[in-house]
């Protein structure tokens, strides 16, 4: 649909049942893969809200952006981000993800100049699939050193990215709040020795999987006010280097919050070689362990 497009009436109520029908997917496949209740209702309470409405979400987003969703009952920044993602690319990552059906090159190659290649790159080289994600990396530097971006390509892709999440100015998003290094090691820690005991739901992977088989399991866990979600890194430079199996990316958000996420690894070098450091937080870990070598103990770590 284009942005001076509108619905007509029943257009309207067609586009918000299927907004409304997959936060209701979204709510039943946590349900199946034993996630917090408060998530899952939060997903059929914004599914209820946005079916009672009489007016297209399309309308509103185009109206005032994120804000306009945001006002509306039972729905966040997170449950907004989403609405905003279907609306402009038809498809809701965090759904894919979780039902075994991402493609995040498909994604990135909806924005302009972005083609297989660089589509490739940016999901192998930084380990993101959302268009959240995607503006952070645009702006926090990630981005230095991949071939193929250069600074009138990333200004573009900025632009691009902040229009299509509903942006009303061009600007550098906050960095979003993270749970301690503490919190993401000790659920590390739980969902591989889960995975590693069978205890946890599988789903099948579309990527990197000609078998078919249900072979990724998946965990959802709170943590001192964190809802996180747990996979395997299903990369092809996780497959190409053997660490399926090692690699973990951990999706987290607060309340009605956006999502964001990190990778956590075995460290091979250094100091903190043969410990599970999370990427990008390399001091934080060393400081959480050396409070745990001396007796201190790390961050303060709430149980589920």
């Amino acid at each position: 649909m284009t942005a001076d497009a509108s619905p007509g009436p029943w257009q309207a109520l067609a586009l918000n049942h299927d907004i409304a029908a997959k936060l209701r997917e979204m709510a039943d496949l946590l349900a199946a893969q034993q996630a917090d209740g408060y998530r899952i209702a939060a997903y059929r309470r914004a599914a209820s809200a946005i079916d009672a409405l009489t007016v297209s979400v399309d309308a509103i987003a185009r109206e005032k952006g994120l804000a306009g969703l945001v006002e509306l009952p039972a729905i966040g920044q997170g449950i907004g981000g989403a609405i905003m993602e279907m609306i402009a690319t038809g498809r809701w990552t965090a759904l894919e993800r979780l039902n075994g059906q991402i493609e995040p090159e498909r994604l990135f190659r909806t924005l302009p100049g972005v083609g297989p290649d660089l589509a490739h790159r940016i999901h192998d080289a930084l380990h993101i699939d959302t268009l959240e994600g995607l503006e952070l990396a645009l702006h926090d530097g990630r981005f230095e050193g991949i071939a193929g971006f250069g600074e009138r390509r990333i200004a573009a892709l900025r632009a691009e990215v902040a229009e299509r999440l509903g942006h009303r100015r061009i600007r550098a998003p906050a960095s979003p709040a993270s749970p301690s290094v503490a919190i993401l090691l000790d659920v590390d820690r739980e969902y591989r020795e889960k995975a590693a005991s069978g205890e946890l739901r599988k789903i099948a992977p579309r990527r990197f999987n000609p078998s078919g088989a249900a072979w990724l399991p998946v965990l959802h866990a709170q943590r001192s006010g964190w809802s996180l979600t747990l996979l395997y890194s299903n990369t092809q430079r996780a497959h190409d280097l053997g660490r399926t199996q090692d690699w973990v990316v951990a999706y987290y958000h607060e309340a009605g919050g956006p999502e964001s996420q990190c990778t956590i690894v075995t460290e091979t070098r250094g100091p903190l070689a043969g410990r599970r450091v999370v990427r990008g937080r390399e001091g934080d870990c060393i400081a959480h362990y050396a409070a745990i070598d001396s007796g201190r103990g790390g961050d303060d770590v709430t149980p589920t």
